[in-house]
């Protein structure tokens, strides 16, 4: 790889000074004092722009319609591979939330060659890896096989084994099912899950991205038959890419990958079309009742961008300077200066749909005023002022110094390029990502934050006491209760 790093200046001393601003006016809230962070000694920041180039990986298409990409890193005896199946979560038929998840999870629990245990034994034996998820909201499903490039044979057979002949035994599946429920109980407990499903389903309604998660009725309702035809149906090898990064060369890892994926029947697939997000919704508050809870957990945001839109580098931007980490201004208004939280954030998804940007932070409930005080401040600042280009300095070289760092870690690089394939990105895409980055400018933060933090359509979910808590949240815009079952409430 050919790099080039002129000067970035990641190293930034900074003392937080508080001092008082103006006192602002958020969507249906009173006016209060807000403060802002003022830098000093602050290390000077290099205008030069990150020159890079990234390696790029052999594609090949093989016979049977798979694509595999190959990326050659020789710095460790190591090789991982990444097999990205073009269908998840969001297929999920209506009546059945967590079919994805559930065959991707009993991927490991038995094949026609081995049993759980035999397969897990095989794995550890080699002090390998296999793993297989599907998360909800993703529009596909990850299995991920690494270690020592010595057993490269052995590795690509054993996660050949789980993903291509599955038997889903049916005492495995009796213990998922257990598994699964006392899973779905905790979760009622869990502030952070109750706040993001509350959220999901307030700004996609019908969309399939508002199931966050599974139901008793649909784990109590898994069957072997449903396991097998969505895994038929899906894992075929046209809706597949396979990469691989590591200590090999491209010739001998197509060989083996033919060896043990090239049996790999096709067949054309029907995939699902998710169509248009719904509109967005007008701004309402939505509180999730834990009674006694000591502390309110806040998530608010609305819609962000595809991760192909031309704009989306610009909500990255924007998204830092706001939320994206400690040195951003949630972070310096919330936590240093205001000492109401641990930590606030903000974040933006990564997918083929609109997916989700949103701020979020736990706070004492005692605070939770003047925490939605300052989150509305925050909101109305970065829309209405331009971002002082010292702070968009700040955070477009901390974005590629990021980016920069990662470029040492080959199965990052492998998912870059596995996003390239997924997205239909260009394929200079990454050479070119710091330099679209430095040309994001204080009136293209600002047009991004006008666009997508849209004070009219936020959507708000607080998770706590609603006692203590529901009329504060009033004098911000209309409340609907829910329990931590998810009924509304009267």
């Amino acid at each position: 790889m050919r790099m080039k790093i002129l000067s970035l200046g990641l190293v930034t001393l900074t003392i937080f000074c508080p001092t008082t601003l103006l006192r602002a006016q958020g969507e249906g809230q009173h006016g209060a004092s807000a403060s802002k962070v003022v830098r000093l000694g602050r290390a000077p920041v290099s205008k030069d722009i990150l020159k890079v180039t990234l390696p790029r990986p052999v594609v090949t298409k093989l016979p049977n319609g798979l694509t595999l990409l190959v990326l050659e890193q020789h710095k460790l005896p190591t090789v991982a591979f990444s097999l990205r199946i073009q269908s998840g979560a969001m297929t999920d038929p209506k009546d059945m939330p967590g079919l994805a998840m559930f065959t991707a999870d009993m991927l490991k629990e038995g094949t026609t060659h081995r049993t759980s245990s035999q397969l897990a034994s095989d794995v550890d034996n080699i002090g390998s890896s296999l793993n297989a998820s599907a998360r909800f909201s993703s529009d596909s499903t990850q299995i991920s096989a690494s270690g020592l490039v010595t057993n490269t044979d052995r590795i690509l057979e054993l996660m050949s084994d789980a993903t291509l002949n599955p038997n889903f035994p049916q005492d495995e599946l009796e213990k998922y099912k257990k598994r699964q429920i006392a899973n779905l109980e905790q979760q009622r407990s869990d502030p952070d899950f109750l706040g993001e499903e509350r959220f999901r389903h307030a700004v996609y309604g019908s969309f399939p991205a508002a199931v966050f998660a599974a139901t008793r009725e649909s784990v109590s309702g898994i069957s072997q038959a449903q396991l097998q035809a969505f895994h038929d149906r899906y894992y075929v090898p046209s809706n597949a890419i396979l990469g691989v990064a590591g200590d090999v060369k491209p010739s001998e890892i197509k060989d083996l990958v033919l060896k043990y994926f090239g049996g790999w029947k096709d067949h054309p697939i029907d995939k699902a079309k998710l169509g248009d997000v719904p509109p967005p919704s007008a701004f309402k508050i939505y509180l999730v009742d834990r009674p006694g809870s000591v502390q309110t957990n806040i998530l608010a945001g609305d819609y962000g961008a595809r991760r192909a839109d031309a704009d989306y580098i610009s909500l990255v931007v924007m998204n830092r300077v706001l939320g994206g980490g400690p040195q951003a201004r949630l972070f310096l208004n919330l936590r240093e200066d205001k000492s109401y939280t641990y930590g606030a954030y903000s974040q933006i998804g990564d997918d083929t749909y609109r997916a989700a940007w949103y701020a979020n932070t736990e706070v004492r409930t005692a605070v939770t005023d003047g925490s939605m005080h300052e989150l509305m401040y925050e909101f109305n600042r970065i829309r209405d002022q331009q971002v002082p280009e010292n702070e968009l300095d700040e955070s477009r070289h901390a974005i590629v110094a990021n980016f920069a760092l990662s470029l040492e870690q080959p199965q990052r690089l492998l998912n870059y390029w596995m996003l390239v394939q997924a997205y239909g990105l260009p394929q200079d895409y990454w050479d070119r990502y710091p330099e679209h980055v430095a040309k994001v400018n204080q009136e293209v933060v600002q047009t991004a934050a006008k666009k997508y933090v849209d004070l009219a359509h936020l959507q708000v979910v607080c998770v706590g006491d609603r006692k203590q808590i529901e009329d504060v949240l009033k004098k911000y815009g209309p409340v609907e209760v829910y329990d931590a079952d998810g009924k509304r409430m009267p």
